[in-house]
């Protein structure tokens, strides 16, 4: 049973890992349909599975061990960010790396602490209001990092990525509640790991 609880752990860092990799690479594409290019990058569809991510390790496992959730997928996501994402000769391209490292941890550690303290609350309280308030602060601190006096409109992209990350947001309350029942029916699904 242990064996599978670390399974578990680990698929969850490594697709916040790939969550990671995934939305700094997608960022880098504006969506060239409607009009949308000045407001909007494909990362904003990728990135909220990160908040789902950290609300389920959250809820599984208790802060701590999602706060190691969130290291792990740090790493490794940064590690394939400037592996297979970062163009070197390219400033914007650096700074993207970083905006996400710095703004990925700051909000996930925000989530994850509003998360705890929301927890008891009506099930849909604590991932609502956590990866809405995370959302906020990992847009406009990215935006800001990656793209300030680069030419690029960071403050369009950033309030229009904010709003497919709400949307997306609440579209994830589904697959949260979903898992959050499937985790309550397993009596073992309450012990912590220490990794």
């Amino acid at each position: 049973m242990v064996k599978i609880k670390y399974n578990f752990f680990f698929i969850l860092a490594s697709l916040m890992a790939l969550v990671v990799a995934l939305s700094n690479y997608l960022v880098q594409f504006p969506v060239n349909y409607m009009g949308l290019q000045d407001l909007l990058t494909y990362g904003a569809f990728s990135y909220p599975v990160a908040f789902l991510i950290s609300d389920l390790s959250n809820r599984k496992y208790g802060p701590n061990s999602a706060k190691k959730i969130v290291y792990i997928g740090f790493l490794f996501g940064i590690f394939l960010t400037f592996y297979f994402s970062t163009n070197y000769s390219d400033l914007i391209s650096i700074r993207i790396a970083i905006g996400s490292g710095t703004a990925f941890l700051v909000a996930q550690l925000i989530d994850i602490n509003i998360f705890h303290r929301l927890r008891k609350k009506i099930w849909f309280a604590a991932p609502l209001i956590s990866s809405l308030i995370g959302s906020v602060i990992d847009t406009f601190l990215f935006f800001f990092i990656s793209f300030y006096k680069t030419g690029v409109n960071w403050i369009s992209l950033s309030f229009g990525d904010l709003l497919v990350k709400v949307l997306v947001a609440l579209l994830m309350l589904v697959p949260f509640r979903l898992l959050l029942i499937r985790m309550q029916e397993n009596p073992n699904s309450k012990k912590k790991i220490s990794v």
